[in-house]
């Protein structure tokens, strides 16, 4: 026998191929996976911070004008955000594009279990509510919870 040649066939795998195979399964980990994964919940916490969005933006116009009193008017399909004369009262000086909710999702007021309701801002930015703590539920695969306190101050809880 030569010395450059072996006696015996060895077995398992070069640290190359262990590295490379340990890669492909990151890559599939972090890319391909999570598609196959629900979504739904994901659409859940989208919809939670979409809608807090809306009702920060109508207290931020209520603000800052005085004259008006804005309102975000919830129904089991929509939501849609309306330029209100100050005090609520009559009918919208302007009304904003309808938002749908998805098929399935639905937000609801915690206090009467209602999925019609209006949140009115006043010119000092507090809602109409008058609750402190959990006000609207938002339901879809997962329930999650929008919480506006006394003063104002609307977020996730």
């Amino acid at each position: 026998m030569f010395r450059g040649q072996r006696s015996q066939q060895q077995a398992g795998f070069t640290l190359v191929e262990l590295v490379t195979v340990i890669i492909i399964i990151a890559i599939l980990a972090v890319v391909v996976f999570p598609r196959f994964m629900n979504t739904s919940n994901f659409s859940s916490y989208t919809l939670r911070d979409e809608f807090i969005s809306e009702l920060r933006k109508a207290q931020l116009l209520a603000l800052n004008n005085q004259d008006r009193c804005f309102r975000v008017q919830v129904t089991s399909l929509s939501y849609q955000l309306h330029h209100m004369p100050l005090g609520c009262t009559g009918s919208a000086f302007r009304s904003e594009q309808v938002q749908s909710l998805d098929a399935g999702a639905f937000l609801r007021l915690t206090a009467t279990a209602s999925d019609s309701f209006n949140v009115d801002f006043d010119n000092f930015g507090r809602s109409s509510l008058g609750c402190a703590g959990d006000c609207i539920s938002v339901i879809a695969e997962e329930t999650l919870s929008i919480a506006i306190e006394s003063e104002g101050y609307i977020h996730a809880n």
